[in-house]
């Protein structure tokens, strides 16, 4: 069972809007990227794979939801594939110069604001805890 590190109701309280239709979706595909950009981290887990610190579970959280505010400000719906190109025609075929985002699919393209809380937390770069 995937890992999601936040729910709809911390992600209201987060953007102070509503969730957004999908929100779970959004939230269960920003807590991959998060397992994904702290590969290297170590921390206290429990059986299930969750962090147990309440500090790191705090950043793990805020880190979810400036995730996916984040997509959602990008236009993304947590695919990914909506930095990947400038622009893009279908006939006759035109793409223009990809834009920023991560360059390979092993890259995370990780919110600022998440990447702060995670820092803050003590994540990143990897620490041992």
């Amino acid at each position: 069972m995937p890992r999601v590190y936040a729910t709809p109701v911390q992600l209201t309280a987060w953007t102070g809007k509503p969730a957004p239709p999908g929100a779970e979706r959004l939230l269960a595909r920003a807590s991959a990227d998060l397992d994904d950009a702290l590969i290297r981290a170590v921390y206290r887990t429990d059986d299930a794979g969750m962090p147990t610190d309440p500090a790191i579970v705090g950043a793990f959280r805020d880190a979810v939801c400036a995730q996916v505010e984040y997509q959602l400000a990008a236009g993304d719906d947590g695919t990914g594939a909506a930095d990947r190109w400038g622009s893009v025609s279908i006939g006759p075929v035109a793409l223009s110069a990809p834009q920023g985002g991560p360059r390979t699919p092993d890259d995370v393209d990780l919110a600022p604001r998440a990447h702060r809380a995670l820092r803050r937390a003590g994540l990143l770069p990897g620490v041992i805890w």
